[in-house]
Parts: structure tokens; C-alpha cells; sequence
């Protein structure tokens, strides 16, 4: 039965007509699961999470502002989104007007916020108690300029976070034009990309919600699905399970793109099935791929790709070692991909991106698995590992999960899929 996208998403809004969905999906998948989880039976995973204390924040705070002396660094902007969040504990959405907070080397956090979402702040500060106004009819460039002088900074450099959109760098510049500009990134990149147990813990628990999603969402792959389909479903489920997620999903040739195609597609039996996603807990995210065969046995050619894909994978994490750089995991798993007679480089068939990128507060941060990056592995640091196999007018492969490392060692946060047959053993 194919699944019409207005069908999927009024089945999937009532209980009852969810479970009656989830019974008429019960076409056999790629893993052969042995039981379906009807949807109204799923229940949060995340009720017992621990939240990033304020304690935690304010350490994140001291840590910046000795960065900050060590490089000559009077103050930080932040914009709204992940850095503002990591100090502060403020979640807040970028538009025109500017909401920021300024992370001084001396001193308290203050923030610039519209009037008339003053008290929207407080509700939500943790962290300072200083907030600048400004109206609709007035500069907020002003009232950065003055926080400034209030901190007794007449000279010296002002750090950008890396995402503060160019028109507020640009009329903060202005207004406080004997200043000097500079990166943000020696302060937020030594203190972001090394992460705190509270900060695996969540994402332990993200990366364990969204590894029972795929096998959850395999499961009920369905003849004539569409990847849209497939997508309203893999949020649901992670809906259920407590969390925000979402994903990418191709099938068939459509697969061999690793952010996918244009074109509509529809699943039929033996297609390869490549879903990439991830969710968000507690502002913590995962990021997991899985690569099954749907409704028929795998041939050949699938099976001896998926294998090998699994062999690059497992090579770039025995080659993630404290102390080496993180350019080793990409040369060990396209040295695999290049023995086996793909590539070479970045050229298709074989792999076309780097082998993983740093994951934490953002799907993608600091630390990329790819030539030439030096950073060496240090303790607390997370990363993907997803050596991509494409070939063109055929399919992809691609196997993601992510790692962290500890004084001991790398460890994965989710076990490498088992088999091309089974790629859920063992996941609950």
C-alpha cells in the first residue's frame, strides 16, 4: 500500500489511528525486527535527564574570561543562538533585532535586549543580572558601545563569537569604531569543544533515542513510501521518545548523494535505504546514519560494499588516539576505500566529503575528521565517523556513528551496526 503523505500525517496525529497505521505496516524491513512498537506504546526517554547547572555555566564563564586574559581579549559578543546558550543558558532565536550577551574579561555578563522583551530575558536569566534596553526607535549599537564603557574598556579587542551575523559586527564596529575587532573563536573553541560529563551524559541519551528511532522507523519502511513520508515519521517517533529530531532519508540510486537528490522518490523491494538523523536533548544532539536493504535479501554488490563501508568505519575509530591528530581517522578510512580500489581522494565512486565532523551543542562544530586538520585528540572532544561510500547511478553507503574520548581511550556512544543482515542486533 503506498502511503500518501496527507494520509501519513493525519494518521500519524491520533492515537488511534496511529496504532492502526503502525498494524498495516507490517511489510517485512531490511532487519527483520521481531516485533513492531506500535506508536502509542513509545514513552519518553528523557524525563530523568540532568540539566547543565548554573554552576557548570558560571565555570564555562571563568574559563572564557581566562582565555580571554591569555589572548589579549577585553570582551566577548555573543549572538543569539548555541555559544549564547552554552554561557548563559539562554535559548533564543536570531531576527532583525539584536538580543545579545557580552561575556566581559572582568566582570559580569550583560545583556542587550529589545525594551519590550526585557522581561521575556529575565525570565530566563541564570546567569547576570544586567540588561540594556533599547527601543524601537533607537540604536542598540549605543547601548553595546556603552555596556563597554561601563567595563572600563577604552582600547583593546573586542571578540566576535563566529556566527554573530555581519550587520551587527558591523554596526557595533561603527559605534564603538576605536575598538579593534577580532575572532572570538580562541575562547569559544578551547571551551566548547571539549565537553564536561553533564555535556556526554546528554549526549548519551540523544544518541541512544535516535539509534531505537532508526531501528524503530526501519521497521515500518513500507512499499511506495516517500522520503517525505519517512521524515513525518522519524520526527514522531523521536516526538514520542521525548526529544526534537529529524533526518535525511534516500532510496535506491538517490542513496549515492550524500545530502540526496530532487528527484521524488518512491521505496520498492531491494532498494538500499540510507537514513541520516539525529535529535536534540537537553541542547545536547546525535547524529547517526544506518544503511538497510528493504524487503528483499541484499545482493551481492550491496553486501560487499556495506562490509567494506563497515571496515573504513571501524579504521578511523582505531585510529582516533589521544595525542594524534584528527586527520588520522580520514587517512585510515579512505586508505581501506582506496585499497579496495575507490577514490582515490574525494573522487566518486568512493568517498566525497571528509570521514566526520565535531558534534556537541550543534550537528556540526570544531574538530573535522578530514587531511590536514592537526588538532590532536584530547579527552572530552566528540566526533562522527561516517567514511560515505557513493556510487553514482547505483547507490551509498554510509555507516555514522559518533565517539568521544576519554584518558583511556576513544569510545563509541552507539555500537557500529552489526550486519548488512542485522544491522540492529542488539539495540533495544
Amino acid at each position: 500500500m503506498a502511503i500518501k503523505r496527507r494520509d501519513f500525517i493525519k494518521l500519524s496525529a491520533s492515537g488511534t489511528a496511529g496504532a492502526a497505521f503502525l498494524a498495516s505496516c507490517s511489510a517485512p524491513a531490511a532487519e527483520s525486527p521481531k516485533e513492531n512498537v506500535e506508536l502509542d506504546k513509545l514513552t519518553s526517554m528523557t524525563k530523568d535527564i540532568q540539566p547543565i547547572t548554573v554552576t557548570e555555566r558560571e565555570a564555562r564563564i571563568e574559563k572564557a574570561q581566562r582565555l580571554m586574559a591569555e589572548n589579549n581579549i577585553k570582551a566577548l559578543y555573543l549572538d543569539g543562538g548555541s555559544s549564547m546558550e552554552y554561557y548563559t543558558g539562554i535559548r533564543w532565536g536570531t531576527s532583525e533585532r539584536m538580543m545579545a550577551a557580552i561575556v566581559p574579561a572582568k566582570g559580569e555578563v550583560k545583556y542587550i535586549s529589545p525594551a519590550f522583551e526585557a522581561e521575556r530575558v529575565k525570565e530566563l536569566m541564570t546567569i547576570g543580572n544586567d540588561i540594556r534596553v533599547w527601543e524601537e526607535h533607537e540604536s542598540p549599537y549605543k547601548q553595546v558601545a556603552l555596556a563597554f564603557k561601563d567595563y572600563g574598556i577604552s582600547s583593546g579587542s573586542i571578540a566576535m563569537e563566529e556566527r554573530v551575523r555581519f550587520f551587527l559586527f558591523d554596526g557595533i564596529r561603527k559605534e564603538a569604531s576605536h575598538l579593534n575587532y577580532v575572532s572570538g573563536d580562541p575562547v569559544t573553541i578551547p571551551c566548547r569543544m571539549f565537553k564536561s560529563p553533564a555535556e556526554l551524559a546528554l549526549m548519551q541519551r540523544a544518541n541512544d533515542i535516535t539509534l531505537r528511532a532508526h531501528k524503530i522507523c526501519a521497521g515500518m519502511l513500507q512499499e511506495g513510501m516517500t522520503p517525505q513520508d519517512f521524515q513525518e515519521l522519524f520526527t514522531l517517533v523521536h516526538k514520542k521518545l521525548g526529544a526534537r529530531g529529524g533526518c535525511i532519508v534516500n532510496f535506491g540510486e538517490a542513496s549515492a548523494y550524500p545530502h540526496g537528490s530532487i528527484q521524488q522518490q518512491y521505496l520498492k523491494k531491494g532498494d538500499i535505504v540510507l537514513m541520516d538523523g539525529g535529535c536534540s536533548v537537553g541542547g545536547y544532539g546525535s547524529d547517526i546514519s544506518r544503511t538497510v536493504v528493504f524487503g528483499a535479501e541484499p545482493t551481492a554488490r550491496q553486501r560487499e560494499v556495506w562490509n567494506l563501508e563497515k571496515e573504513a568505519q571501524a579504521a578511523g575509530f582505531a585510529a582516533a588516539k589521544l595525542g594524534d591528530p584528527c586527520e588520522n581517522v580520514d587517512i585510515a578510512a579512505r586508505k581501506v576505500l582506496v585499497d579496495a580500489g575507490y577514490g582515490p581522494g574525494y573522487k566518486v565512486p568512493g568517498l566525497p566529503h571528509r570521514t566526520g565532523h565535531g558534534i556537541g551543542m550543534d550537528g556540526h562544530e570544531w574538530g573535522n575528521m578530514v587531511l590536514g586538520n592537526k588538532q590532536p585528540f584530547m579527552p572530552g572532544m566528540c566526533f562522527s565517523i561516517e567514511p560515505n561510500i557513493s556510487i553514482y547511478g547505483e547507490f551509498g553507503v554510509r555507516l555514522e556513528d559518533c565517539a568521544y574520548m576519554t584518558e583511556e581511550g576513544v569510545k563509541w556512544f552507539t555500537p557500529q551496526s552489526e550486519s548488512i543482515d542485522d544491522p540492529f542486533a542488539g539495540v533495544a
